[in-house]
Formats: structure tokens, sequence, C-alpha cells
């Protein structure tokens, strides 16, 4: 029985792999962007743009741009389908048959759909000709894409485009685990050479006899550089099996005996090997001789990897290239390319910081950010569009397996390098228990039973004869008493206890003696526990005490739920008024778990009061944080006092984690949807809904960046923001397999009916 999808359309008119141009290369990424994110509503389809008849078409739709006829044809085609609502084009100079390409006006002419563009070339001071015929083409849109700030100006001020019709999104790249050169290295055995590299498809405009020549007086001084110049040469080049410009390139190497320093990898390489060539080099020399080329993917992808960069001066690198992450040199100048280098070469601290900056810069072109930011304008063009909604990304645990040694989780990362100078903290082993229990009652995979023994194990290394824990342990496994005494030991301490509850609560499919030894160390710290003062503290160390309760029955665990709860309501009565139903004069972090808390002694008690704070006080956190349907996350930047305006920025994933798991408490105990909505609507934070547009994790390895600025996100991926995102994320999870099941089964009772 086939199955018919009803999801929304959109059609790329482009080439395509296997294809190999630039463009080809771009749609395809943008497409893996685009369903990355919103695959769950939208399918991405190819109308191929080939230059002869295609006898085995391999995509949706194949236009011959040769044929004039097929245009009319292929529209024609594509407007037979109500599910297509938008038709994207990939525009380039020369890839439409025609007057400058005019033969593309007669699919225009017929298409029935909205119609956007992606100009990949924009060329300054047009002529007339030129200048009346793209106008003729955008007045078929709405709407055209350019990837730089300077070709939205040159259509704005040369063509007389208008400027509201124009969105710069700039071009795309890969998101990748950083790491140092040396470690990159590593995997192509190259650990002793200073590495430079340039890489795409090789032709005149690249230029590389520029890094050639440049090359023989680098190597005069440092004779160890290695000079990778990666990729095929054009196909378009290779003309009766001869390829003339890598000939030329080879004579030059000969002729300035450069054979020991230049190795040419004369192959088209997968993303993933290409990325590791590109993290693997110390120096990237972008030799481009086109002073008019608007973009360049290879310069984009080169400084995404972390790459300090020696750039021809093009539109793109002028505008992107700043004096912190590299150099800009003239086109084709040996001399400025070789000292630039040099002077790279000599400073390995100034290599560190450009390319760190050039990592930093190139983190909101993501493809999915790239993704994000075309979704934004799709809207607004697509018509009889049912709600597109975030498809969640797989579960990684790689990046929290990274962060973990034989003692615990470290605390802190460097963007992605783990920084064991940061020690190890009770906060964070505590949270990665929960997560990894979370996980393995999910998954049952056993690789997660070490490291949530790991974790356990520390929670008890922290443990004192009295029954309270330390929170600092340095990487030597030492305590020291200053940072021990200098933080809030409460929070640690109750966060604990949360942990050793979620190990206990989790006893009939953990190993018998992870819930023994959580269980003794649990009831070691009640003693400690009767004292608790600060809120937050009642609120993580109920949370754990009710997890045992529910497990194991305990009279005086119940009683002490009780008592600690008496102390966060009598909080609630002298700070909540009729506009503050609160338990203090501010919302700080994890501002969730006092509701929760309350609603954990209403379950154990049955006390009504219990139930109506709780149900208040979440009524009156959510009004604060669910405003005209945005999700506000409470700043760190002075927190939100009573009787003053919210600050604004300064966001951190442990508020939205915490929102989201309150708000799953509060789901699983009245079954409302609205808690339900909510949720996915504080999880969306993390896929890109929050005012920058952009994703707070790393889908490659499950980092979570540690906080969103007011301009910037922070890439440093510590233990706090990495499991708190991985928590949210298995909670959604738990969602999206129930969802699961309920659309199973209502297509199976569909499919009786109609078999019926």
């Amino acid at each position: 029985m086939k199955t018919i999808s009803n999801k929304s359309k959109i059609v790329f008119l482009s080439t395509f792999p296997p294809t190999q141009c630039g463009i080809a290369t771009y749609t395809q990424d943008t497409i893996k962007g685009i369903t990355a994110v919103y695959g769950k509503s939208i399918t991405c389809e190819i109308c191929e743009l080939v230059d002869k008849p295609k006898t085995k078409p391999t995509q949706a739709y194949t236009l011959n741009t040769k044929n004039r006829r097929e245009y009319v044809k292929v529209a024609d085609q594509i407007n037979k389908d109500k599910n297509v609502k938008l038709v994207h084009i990939q525009h380039e100079f020369g890839l439409f048959s025609g007057n400058s390409g005019d033969f593309l006006l007669d699919f225009l002419n017929t298409i029935k759909k909205p119609v956007t563009f992606t100009f990949h070339s924009v060329i300054p001071k047009p002529g007339k000709e030129l200048r009346t015929f793209v106008k003729l083409l955008l007045s078929y849109c709405n709407s055209a894409f350019v990837m730089t700030n300077q070709s939205k100006e040159i259509l704005t001020i040369d063509y007389d485009i208008p400027e509201m019709l124009i969105t710069c999104v700039p071009h795309g790249t890969h998101t990748v685990i950083y790491e140092t050169p040396y470690q990159a290295k590593e995997k192509f055995n190259i650990q002793e050479r200073l590495v430079l590299s340039t890489f795409g498809l090789l032709g005149e405009g690249k230029n590389i006899e520029t890094g050639l020549h440049a090359l023989s007086k680098i190597i005069k001084k440092d004779p160890n550089v290695l000079y990778l110049i990666i990729g095929k040469t054009h196909p378009n080049l290779i003309v009766n099996g001869i390829d003339a410009y890598r000939d030329k390139l080879e004579r030059i190497v000969e002729d300035l005996n450069l054979k020991n320093n230049v190795h040419f990898i004369n192959k088209y390489l997968d993303t993933k090997e290409l990325l590791d060539y590109l993290k693997a080099t110390d120096i990237y020399l972008f030799t481009s001789k086109d002073p008019n080329q608007a973009v360049s993917g290879t310069f984009s992808y080169a400084m995404s990897c972390a790459c300090p960069m020696v750039a021809s001066k093009i539109p793109h690198t002028l505008e992107v290239l700043t004096s912190d992450c590299g150099f800009l040199v003239d086109i084709g100048n040996v001399n400025q390319f070789a000292e630039a280098t040099l002077k790279l070469i000599s400073d390995e601290h100034l290599r560190q910081e450009m390319g760190i900056n050039a990592f930093r810069k190139t983190r909101g072109s993501s493809w999915e950010n790239v993704a994000i930011a075309y979704m934004n304008v799709y809207k607004k063009l697509m018509e009889n569009v049912e709600e597109i909604k975030y498809t969640y990304p797989p579960i990684q645990l790689k990046h929290i397996k990274k962060l973990t040694t034989d003692l615990g989780i470290i605390q802190f990362s460097k963007i992605s390098i783990p920084d064991l100078t940061s020690g190890y903290t009770l906060d964070d082993n505590a949270r990665a228990l929960v997560a990894l229990c979370m996980h393995y009652k999910l998954a049952r995979d056993k690789d997660d039973l070490p490291y949530i023994l790991i974790y356990l194990d520390f929670i008890e290394r922290c443990q004192k004869p009295k029954g309270n824990f330390i929170n600092y342990v340095d990487q030597e496994n030492r305590e020291h008493t200053e940072q021990n005494a200098e933080v809030n030991l409460e929070d640690s301490n109750a966060r604990a206890i949360w942990a050793l509850g979620m190990v206990v609560s989790n006893a009939t499919i953990l190993p018998v003696t992870f819930a023994e030894k959580a269980s003794k160390c649990l009831l070691n710290s009640l003693k400690w526990a009767e004292n608790i003062q600060s809120p937050r503290s009642i609120g993580f160390a109920t949370k754990g005490l009710y997890l045992y309760h529910s497990t194991v029955p305990n009279l005086y665990v119940a009683a002490l739920i009780n008592k600690l709860n008496a102390k966060l309501l009598s909080n609630y009565e002298i700070y909540a008024s009729k506009n503050w139903k609160w338990f203090e004069n501010y919302l700080t972090y994890a501002n969730g778990i006092l509701p929760e808390s309350m609603l954990y002694a209403y379950l154990v008690t049955n006390k009504p009061i219990y139930k109506k704070v709780a149900l208040d006080s979440l009524d009156f956190l959510m009004s604060k944080m669910f405003i005209d349907k945005t999700f506000r996350v409470i700043s760190n930047n002075g927190w939100y006092q009573k009787n003053s305006e919210p600050q604004l920025y300064g966001e951190q994933p442990i508020d939205v984690s915490y929102t989201i798991q309150t708000l799953n408490t509060f789901y699983n105990t009245f079954n409302l949807p609205e808690y339900k909505q909510k949720m996915k609507r504080a999880f969306n934070w993390f896929l890109g809904q929050n005012h920058l547009n952009q994703i707070m994790y790393n889908p490659v390895s499950g980092g979570g960046y540690d906080g969103l600025e007011k301009e910037n996100v922070n890439l440093n991926q510590g233990a706090e923001s990495t499991i708190c995102y991985l928590t949210a994320r298995l909670l959604m999870e738990n969602f999206k397999s129930s969802e699961s099941k309920v659309i199973s089964l209502l297509k199976t009772r569909t499919t009786v009916i109609l078999n019926s």
C-alpha cells in the first residue's frame, strides 16, 4: 500500500550531485540543513538542471537547460503537485540558456507557485541590458537571497531593486567538533609538518600558482611547511583527457623545487574527509583572482574549521575577514601572501587566536542556522501551509562522554575541548547521573552503565561522615577547602539527593549494587537535609526524596518532604502578593523547581494548600516566560526583580531545561495539553526559536552551548549546558515516542475502516 505524504514541498531548481560544481554542493547542503531542522513538516525536491538529456532521471524533476521547450513542460509538472508550496531557483549566469539565460523566463511565465531566487553572483555596475534582465527576473517574485551585504547593496543601488525584497543569508558552513590542528593532523600522520592548504575544484580562477610562488619564498625560512592542494580539476576544464591546468601547476612545483613541500590531493572528497583536512590546516591560503567574486564556499568552510586565513581581496573576504581572523592581501601579490603567511608561521599564539575567532564568527552560518533563516522568509511566501514544526535532532552522547574521565565529568570546556584544569563538581556529576539514568531508561543501552557508575561513585566520594557533601574536586582528586567554602553548598548537596533518588527510582532496571549504593548515600544525607533553608535546595532535595519515597515508601522521608516544603510555603506566604505569586522577591535560575517541589509535597501529603500554591506559582512563572507566543528565558543579567522590568539576553540552557522538566512533571500529574505545548515551545529555544535564530547545541556531538547573549552564542560546551540540553532532549523524546504510537494507532484504525 503506497504511503502518500501530505508534507509541504519546496522545489529547488539547481544543479545537483553527482554534478561537480559549487552550486550543486550548495543546494545539497541547503536541503540537508532544511531537512535536519524542519524535515517533520517540509520535503525538499530537486528539479535538476542538466545540459544534455538524461536517460535515467534520479530526481523529482529534470530540466535540460539547452532545450527551451522543457522550461514550460517542467513548470507544468510542478504546478500539478498541490503539495509544492514554493520554488527556490539557484541563479548563476551561464546556468540557464538563451540571451543572459532568458529561457528561464518561459518557466517563470508558466509556474503558478511562489518563487524565490538565490543569486550566487551579483555583477556590479551592470550594463542596461543586464540591469533590465535582473529586474525582470525579480518581478516574478517577492523575495530574493544573497550571501553578502555588499551583494545586497549592489542590487539595491546598481539594479534599483527594493531593499525589502532582498535577504542576506551567509554561505552555509558545516558544524564541526573543534580541535587543534595538531590533534587533527594525527589522522593523516603529518603532526610534525606546518600545514598550508587550499581546496576546491581547480581552475585558473583559483590562482593556485600564486600560492606556489609564495611557498617558494616561505620554505627558505621554514622548510618544514607542507602545502596541501585539495580537489579535482573542474570537469569542464579537462579536454580530451588532458588536464592542462594541473599540468601547469605540476610544472611550477618541478621548476621551483617544491616536491617535498606540495601534496596534490586529486580527488573529489566527501564532506567529512574535507573537513578533517581543513581542521588539520595551520594556515589557509585563499588565492582566488576574480575581483567580482560575490561569495566563496571554500573560504567560508575554511573559516568554519578554525583556519587562520591569508586571503585575496574579493568582495566576500573584504566583508567577512576581519583583522582578528587573518590577513587580506592584494590579488596575485606573491610577496604579500608570503609575508602574511610567514608572520603567522612565526607566531603560534596568533594562529590559535585567529583560528578560534574564525571558528566563532562562522557558527552563526551553520547549515542548520541557514535553514532557519531561509524558513523565516519561506513562511511569508508560502500559502495554505500547516504549522511548520521543528524536527528533533538525534540524541547524541558523544560530548558528555568526552567530558567524562574515570573520576567524573569535567566542569568546563573550551569550545569542545574539555578543560581538565577546571576540575569536577558535585553539581555536574549529579546532573550527569540524572541524565544518564534517563537515557538508560529510554534506550537500555548497556554502554551507559559505566558512566552511571562513575557519576554515582563521584557523589559517594564527595559525601562526608555527617552525610553532607563537598562540591569541588580538582583534576588530581584533591579537595580544596577555599572553593568548597565559596559556593552555595546547599544547592549542590540537594542536587546530589535528587540524583541519588533518581538511581533508586530506576532500581528495577539498574544493577542491584547501583541502587544499594545510592540508597545508602541518600539515607545518610537525611539528617543534613532536615536543615536545608535555601528555596531551590529544598526543591532539588524534595525531587530526590519524592523519587525515593515513590519507590521505597518511607514515613520519615514523607515527613521530611512535608517539613521542607512547609518552609517553602512560608516563603511563599511572606513574599506572594496579588501580582507576584512567588517565593522570593526575584526570579533567578532554575525557578521551575519551586512550584515542582510544592507539587511533590501535595502528591505525598495530599494537602490542598500545596496543590494550590504549586498551580498558582507555576501559572505566575509561565506568565513571565511565555509572552505573546514567545518563550522568554529569565536573564542572568540582574535576574528579574519584583516591581521592575525584566532584563533581556543572558539566557542559559539550565533555565530552559528546568522549565521543561517542571512542565513535564505537571503534565504527567494533571494531563493538561497546555503544559505539553509549553514544553515544545521551550524546547524549540534549543532548536533556533530564539532572538538570534540560532541552534543552541552541536548536532555532531550533542554538546550544549553555554549561553545566548545579545549578539552571539557562547560556544563553550561545559558540563552544565550539555547535560541540561540532553535532559530536555530526552524528555521530548518520550513525547515523540508516545505521539508516534498514537499516530500509528490512528493509521491502523483508518486502514481497517477503509478496508471494511
